[in-house]
């Protein structure tokens, strides 16, 4: 296949992207999926309701910022069978239809409520979003400078390992017992179950092993300042080699590291802002916490002195150990403070999505490592045959 041809090729990478934006706002909108039920009205209804009475700028930037990314990445998908003003005329339409059905549904849904406004919003923000793409899409698909450095930086089949990178700072925003302690959904489903439940998981365990008091013993081992640094340096780390792997050798990557931590931190500091009450933007960093920063950072920089193979293996080492920590440690107290100072209520579907985000990084990545090595594997034998 020669350069031309293979330029006229879609990109994966964006069509991946799609899909996964999608799925994020088909949760974000129908989360937390309980108590469906009928009002005894269309599931269309909602477009003849006058325009709300209590209307706040935020809400209406909220929901045009949120289909911006969808009508960019509609864009980027469809490229080359569609460009220009086609493309940004599909984006509109396919955005107003997405929404649309997101609307119609929350009809059933007790804690949403269907907006002609929002729909409206959605719609205005696939046209932003679809309109500021469409000039630059060749130039970062096909040609030009964009397109020169994502090939001269990046590996070419590493769509889903791009895009797991993509959603790391994403997976920060949500509130911790420790700095980047994500992954804690086995711990937090152990606490939702009653006592009965427990005691009956617990009998086939043997009673030797006196499983109840694993989390005490682990945590006397080490001064909690200790333990959440040394968790946030292994959640760290992992993320970083892991995003450095379809990192090209020649790339500046240095540089990019360095970039991908501030993006998570800016992106940390900003949920952080705006969800806290007391309008604090740093209460996640704590002595252990910033110390776990620098250490993670700078064990991720030392690493890209590593071949591939090493990084992806230390990035799962790290991911496993973290992950251990995480469920095993009981929850620090001081974790109780930070939640409540959280808007639980404010953008419900937001905090559910961040903390399922949270839940499912670190799983999905070594899941992603996995296949892999698979890969790989499958690759040199039948290169042996």
């Amino acid at each position: 296949m020669n350069v031309k041809t293979w330029q006229r090729q879609p990109s994966a990478l964006a069509r991946q992207a799609l899909a996964l934006y999608t799925a994020l706002i088909v949760y974000g909108s129908w989360y937390p999926f309980v108590g469906w039920r009928s009002l005894g009205i269309g599931p269309f209804a909602f477009l003849n309701d006058p325009i709300p009475q209590y209307l706040t700028a935020f809400d209406v930037v909220t929901n045009v910022l949120g289909y911006m990314p969808f009508g960019a990445l509609l864009v980027l998908a469809v490229y080359p069978r569609w460009r220009g003003t086609l493309a940004v005329l599909f984006a509109v339409v396919l955005g107003g239809l997405l929404s649309g059905a997101m609307e119609s549904v929350q009809t059933y849904l007790p804690t949403r409520v269907a907006s002609n406004l929002d729909l409206a919003a959605n719609t205005l923000g696939a046209l932003f979003g679809a309109a500021a793409m469409a000039p630059a899409t060749g130039a970062l698909l096909d040609r030009g400078l964009l397109r020169r450095l994502r090939m001269l930086w990046f590996e070419r089949d590493s769509a889903a390992l791009v895009c797991l990178a993509v959603l790391w700072p994403f997976a920060t925003m949500f509130p911790a017992p420790r700095l980047f302690g994500v992954g804690a959904w086995p711990h937090a489903l152990w606490l939702r179950f009653d006592t009965t439940m427990q005691d009956a998981l617990l009998a086939w365990t043997p009673v030797a092993w006196d499983v109840e008091s694993w989390p005490d013993l682990v945590s006397d081992w080490l001064p909690d300042d200790a333990w959440e640094a040394l968790i946030a340096t292994f959640d760290l780390f992992g993320a970083i080699a892991l995003a450095s792997l379809p990192i090209r050798a020649q790339a500046p990557r240095v540089r990019l590291v360095l970039a991908f931590v501030v993006v998570t931190l800016g992106v940390k500091v900003g949920a952080t802002f705006l969800q806290s009450q007391s309008g604090l933007a740093f209460d996640w960093a704590t002595p252990g916490g910033l110390i776990g920063l620098v250490c993670g950072t700078a064990a991720g920089l030392a690493s890209l002195r590593l071949s591939r193979r090493w990084r992806m293996t230390c990035a799962a080492i790290a991911l496993i150990l973290a992950l251990v920590s995480v469920n095993l440690l009981p929850v620090n107290p001081y974790f109780d403070v930070v939640l409540a100072d959280w808007r639980q209520g404010r953008y419900l579907h937001f905090n559910g999505l961040a903390r399922w985000l949270a839940w499912m990084w670190p799983y999905a990545a070594l899941i992603l490592i996995a296949l892999t090595v698979e890969r790989a594997w499958l690759k040199r034998r039948r290169e042996r045959r």
